[in-house]
């Protein structure tokens, strides 16, 4: 028996010359939503870790004695709790959200515009 030919392969050569706005401004924003939650998950498990493991006794300990024992003591927990953590890292990512979806946007208009000048990207496709 003989070997099948093998087929050539086929290309094709587009041209990206305009990005729809709506579709990017979409896109970034689940993408920027996604971002914000874990963002706002790793913190919170971050805060768990730390508390697991002793550091912030640790970092207790340490300021009191680089304080000394005159000072009425330093607790890290009542200055970043867990609820505050939690509370900064939703600002964060809530502030990113906004930022990323409207960097997007932007970022596809003027996309657009310079396509018009130059002609866009070109990408060439093949079948495997």
């Amino acid at each position: 028996m003989k070997p099948a030919p093998k087929a050539k392969v086929r290309r094709a050569r587009l041209l990206i010359s305009k990005v729809d706005p709506w579709s990017v401004l979409k896109m970034a924003f689940l993408l920027s939503v996604a971002l914000g939650i874990v963002t706002v998950v790793a913190a919170i498990v971050l805060w768990t870790v730390l508390d697991l493991t002793g550091i912030f006794d640790q970092v207790d300990s340490l300021l009191g004695t680089l304080a000394g024992s005159e000072s009425g003591g330093f607790e890290l927990k009542k200055v970043a709790s867990l609820g505050q953590v939690a509370s900064f890292a939703t600002i964060i990512a809530v502030v990113n959200v906004v930022l990323l979806t409207a960097l997007s946007m932007l970022s596809a208009v003027l996309y657009n515009i310079s396509a018009t000048l130059v002609g866009g990207i070109g990408v060439t496709l093949t079948d495997d």
